[in-house]
């Protein structure tokens, strides 16, 4: 695990304690107590996974090993809007990773990156099955089609 400082609020981390607390003498809470620290604070960096490790009585390696099978669970922070942009074929023929680019661009972050603010996340995926409006990407559960550059300022904007 990389050693990164993170500084969360004391509401955080009094959240973080409780949840802890309130699991600690029951088997096989470590998933839930994850679920619910990460559904709070929004990932699950290594001093989380310390704080847990110890307040749960578990090696860091366990909790580390969940963290990371898991794909559910992050370790980096993930912004409240997840946008994700088209490479498959037919969209990378017709443009996807101009638009790829050109977002991580506005967003000024790359690729799996998240914004300061933590508004957004860019990723991009092989295949969004919407091959015929290509290209597309997908922002939460919203798809936009036929995506042109000139378009990606109003699309933000709808989700700032």
């Amino acid at each position: 695990m990389s050693q990164t400082t993170v500084e969360f609020s004391q509401n955080e981390w009094t959240f973080i304690d409780r949840v802890i607390e309130e699991h600690r003498d029951i088997d096989g809470s470590l998933i839930p107590v994850l679920e619910a620290i990460q559904d709070r604070v929004g990932y699950l960096p290594e001093s989380i996974q310390r704080r847990v490790a110890v307040g749960l009585n578990l090696p860091l390696s366990r909790v580390y090993g969940v963290v990371t099978f898991y794909s559910f669970f992050t370790m980096r922070p993930r912004g409240k809007h997840q946008i994700r942009v088209c490479l498959g074929t037919a969209c990378h023929v017709k443009g996807g990773q101009r638009i790829a680019e050109e977002l991580a661009g506005k967003l000024g972050i790359g690729i799996d990156e998240c914004t300061p603010d933590r508004q957004f996340s860019l990723h991009v995926v092989r295949c969004l099955g919407a091959c015929g409006p290509a290209p597309v990407m997908l922002i939460d559960d919203d798809l936009h089609k036929e995506v042109k550059p000139a378009q990606l300022d109003r699309i933000l904007k709808e989700y700032r």
